[in-house]
């Protein structure tokens, strides 16, 4: 396909299209500046898509084996059943030696595979931490492009510092589940901070409910305007997936009459554009300026210059080569 074909394909949901663009957004993101046909596709996708700001974007984290691959599996037979075409970004912890990835996800979904309003898509997270990959956003652009109206997106699973989450989705679900360690300690760590709305798994096993108590403990000195709902499930029943669509649903409504949605969007929106800047500035040091780093390396350890001096150095290099020669 030409740069227009693709992009046309993707825009008429075609499952291929949309997989081969998703792996050119990673591509791009493992090897800054192999982004040419990338940039020619997204710029005709940006025209009306919206972005992911014409879907819905739905988070889930947790940490491993409170059930996130099998409450999203829930989540979209909950959502086709309202009519929605729903598209899965799946991120799975990739390998330190190979830069591989299980992409388990794939299988605990796999009833949902011949459907053709669900695209799923497992990506690696490629060594990056905050439970996300690099890609993520650009992949989020591709799904709504091609007609997801809502995305469920799931992160690694990493536990405590899992929060880059909260900046990609309207409505962030932090799963817990009876038995997984001290919540309450969990919950002084941070990861529990970013909830909108809270799930406890596995709620048919000893413990759920001393789970559901602490949470309450917790949410009931919460500030602001937003109180986060606690939903108990069993999702490998479904048991509970009506009553987690009804919070998300509260949830919506809240963005939408707070105006929280527009500032969560235009914030994401700002980081987005700042990480392809830092992205474009940090392809610019391969090349011709790998000899200059050495030089000021070399120079840094053995004390002959100072650590800002030498990025000074390197960025006032930078601003001479992208200047225009006359």
């Amino acid at each position: 396909m030409d740069v227009q074909e693709l992009a046309d394909a993707v825009r008429r949901g075609s499952p291929r299209a949309v997989a081969r663009l998703i792996s050119l957004v990673e591509d791009a993101a493992a090897v800054p500046g192999r982004d040419g046909v990338l940039r020619q596709v997204m710029a005709r996708l940006a025209t009306g898509a919206g972005g992911p700001c014409g879907a819905r974007v739905i988070g889930l984290t947790g940490a491993p084996g409170v059930g996130k691959s099998t409450t999203t599996n829930m989540l979209i037979a909950a959502l086709r059943g309202r009519g929605h075409r729903v598209g899965v970004l799946a991120v799975d912890p990739s390998s330190p030696f190979t830069g591989g990835a299980l992409l388990g996800d794939r299988v605990r979904m796999r009833g949902h595979a011949t459907d053709p309003d669900v695209f799923i898509r497992s990506m690696s997270s490629r060594g990056h931490l905050g439970g996300l990959a690099w890609a993520a956003p650009q992949a989020l652009r591709v799904l709504a492009a091609a007609g997801c109206d809502v995305i469920l997106l799931e992160t690694v699973g990493i536990g405590q510092i899992e929060v880059d989450i909260a900046r990609l989705a309207d409505t962030t679900v932090v799963l817990l589940a009876p038995g997984m360690g001290d919540d309450v300690q969990a919950a002084k760590a941070g990861i529990l901070e970013i909830a909108d709305v809270f799930v406890v798994n596995k709620a048919d096993h000893e413990g759920a409910q001393a789970t559901v108590r602490e949470l309450r403990t917790m949410t009931s000195v919460a500030k602001g305007p937003w109180r986060p709902p606690i939903v108990t499930t069993v999702a490998t029943r479904g048991d509970g997936a009506g009553d987690l669509l009804t919070a998300l649903d509260k949830h919506l409504a809240h963005l939408e009459e707070s105006g929280e949605d527009h500032r969560r969007r235009l914030t994401r929106a700002r980081e987005e554009i700042e990480s392809a800047a830092l992205a474009r500035l940090r392809s610019r040091f391969a090349g011709p300026h790998d000899d200059r780093l050495d030089a000021l390396a070399r120079r840094l350890l053995a004390g002959e210059v100072d650590l800002y001096t030498a990025a000074d150095d390197v960025i006032a290099a930078l601003n001479r080569s992208a200047r225009p020669t006359v």
